[in-house]
């Protein structure tokens, strides 16, 4: 699904929920007020750190959590990993209301002033759905979010390269390699590249539904929680490299 068809079929039901999770009190009302102010988006709570976040996302059940990474009390990562596992805090038992409840844990964005920030690489790797930078204009942070809460990745390859090759790389055992076939070997370096499924589907001269299950298959295998984590796997396994086009 492309920002546009995401928009569409956002405008035609109703809105995404958000919740902003920020230690900066003025990012944080700064960012509802531009954002209340987008088609299809309704802001629904703010926190204050990452503990506030996890509590609140539970509470409220937003589509989407706009997460700030560097965060007292507990960063953006932990938080992230909690939301996304189900998991409760470190030193609490879980939350009976979430192991009864049937609803899908939020999406994740993380939104970060800097490209080269090692906690947003690691957010990503905790399943996070993608990042935005805090400069870019709230349209386009708007837009974000409306496409993860339809299910895709908010991907940027060359950025993404960046961050993970910056690290040392975990080698091999990153990336479970025999698991893999050729052809998820290929289609995952496609997903690095920053291709959707019809564009796979149209490199490899392959049907949609094929790439469709490659790229669950992929998943799966490498336990991922979406296609972004997998290009972190990929990346930090050497299997892709920054510079590489497909």
């Amino acid at each position: 699904m492309t920002g546009s068809d995401a928009s569409a079929a956002n405008e035609a039901g109703a809105p995404v929920t958000v919740l902003i999770a920020d230690d900066d009190a003025v990012t944080r009302s700064g960012l509802r007020t531009l954002l209340s102010m987008q088609p299809g988006i309704a802001v629904i709570g703010e926190a204050a750190d990452g503990v506030e976040a996890v509590e609140e996302a539970r509470r409220l059940r937003p589509d989407v959590v706009l997460m700030d990474v560097r965060m007292p009390r507990l960063n953006g990562i932990e938080a992230t990993r909690q939301l996304l596992s189900g998991s409760a805090a470190p030193d609490g038992p879980a939350d009976p209301a979430d192991a009864a409840g049937s609803a899908a844990p939020p999406k994740v964005v993380v939104i970060t002033t800097f490209e080269n920030d090692d906690y947003v690489t690691a957010a990503l790797g905790a399943g996070a759905s993608g990042f935005v930078l805090k400069r870019l204009p709230v349209r386009q942070i708007a837009e974000a979010v409306r496409v993860v809460a339809a299910g895709e990745a908010i991907l940027f390859p060359a950025a993404l390269g960046r961050m993970v090759t910056a690290r040392p790389l975990r080698g091999a055992e990153a990336l479970p390699k025999a698991a893999l076939t050729v052809r998820e070997e290929e289609v995952l370096r496609l997903m690095a590249t920053g291709l959707s499924n019809p564009e796979i589907a149209q490199s490899l001269a392959v049907s949609l539904e094929t790439v469709k299950t490659h790229v669950g298959n992929v998943l799966t295998k490498l336990g991922a929680q979406n296609r972004t984590h997998a290009v972190v796997i990929a990346y930090e396994s050497g299997l892709v490299v920054p510079g590489f086009t497909g």
